[in-house]
């Protein structure tokens, strides 16, 4: 299910709150933490569709689009769009939800690729979708 606010699924797969040491001295959270937030959801997706391990190979797209603000919720919605022999790109939205619940934002997005890994943390193949 999607709405005109993501493509993604409506279930965030992560949902989090910055928390003061996040901020940088603009009053924004660091890029580096939403950046954190966003392969840690990416993580769940790969790792589910891979049935193992994964890890990230490859960021091929990311935009911030708006600045994440102290006392915003986020919610990190991903899905993927496309998948190879070993590899998936997942696409990846970040929604600011701030004025006590009243506002929501797009504040970010990406296109980040992970690989399915074996017992030696080498490439293996996805298993049949």
């Amino acid at each position: 299910m999607t709405d005109n606010k993501t493509d993604c699924p409506r279930d965030p797969i992560l949902r989090v709150v910055p928390r003061p040491a996040d901020i940088n001295a603009n009053g924004h959270i660091f890029g580096g933490w939403v950046l954190s937030q966003m392969d840690i959801a990416g993580g769940i997706v790969a790792g589910r569709e891979a049935q193992g391990a994964v890890a990230t190979v490859a960021i091929e797209s990311m935009e911030f689009i708006a600045p994440i603000l102290l006392r915003d919720i986020i919610s990190i919605y991903a899905h993927i769009e496309r998948r190879g022999r070993t590899s998936m790109g997942i696409r990846i939205e970040v929604i600011a939800t701030r004025d006590g619940g009243r506002t929501e934002e797009k504040v970010t997005g990406g296109l980040f690729t992970f690989v399915a890994l074996d017992e030696n943390h080498r490439p293996r193949a996805l298993p049949r979708a």
